[in-house]
């Protein structure tokens, strides 16, 4: 690779970083609220230090939102920009968010893969990460302006 490689927790400061990667991964679900400035930066505030940034050569080339309530920690977002995939990067990331989670005493970590995502779901199985068939997931949508555009 060459670069210096830089895993570290993600601050208010990366947002442009994290959303100029964001908008290079095809089929990148982006929600107009929650992903917004405010809604990372209320994200983060509400999880201090446990989500993350990869830094090549001063720019972010890796990312995940990263935090818990206290019982459970969840992944989101989870992405390597595509020219620096398959160098270990991602599962960089996730082990750096599971070494602060468990830090905080979480027990457990969940995340949500779309069932079309070949890439994420393959990238999850090879790190060992379990599968769920015993379970059905739901939401209930509370802002209808919060609407999840797909990157092309």
């Amino acid at each position: 690779m060459g670069q210096q490689l830089v895993i570290r927790a993600m601050t208010k400061e990366d947002y442009d970083g994290v959303y100029a990667l964001w908008m290079t991964i095809k089929g990148f679900g982006i929600r107009s609220v929650d992903d917004s400035r405010e809604g990372v930066e209320r994200f983060l505030l509400r999880n201090p230090g446990t989500s993350v940034v990869a830094e090549s050569d001063g720019q972010i080339v890796g990312a995940i939102l990263c935090g818990h309530d206290g019982r459970r920690g969840c992944l989101y977002h989870v992405c390597v920009r595509e020219d620096f995939r398959m160098k270990g990067i991602g599962k960089a990331m996730v082990v750096h968010c599971m070494e602060v989670l468990k830090a905080e005493q979480i027990n457990k970590v969940s995340l949500i893969a779309f069932t079309q995502n070949d890439i994420g779901n393959a990238f999850w199985k090879t790190i060992g990460w379990t599968k769920r068939e015993d379970l059905n997931y739901y939401d209930f949508t509370l802002n209808e302006k919060n609407i999840t555009e797909f990157n092309k």
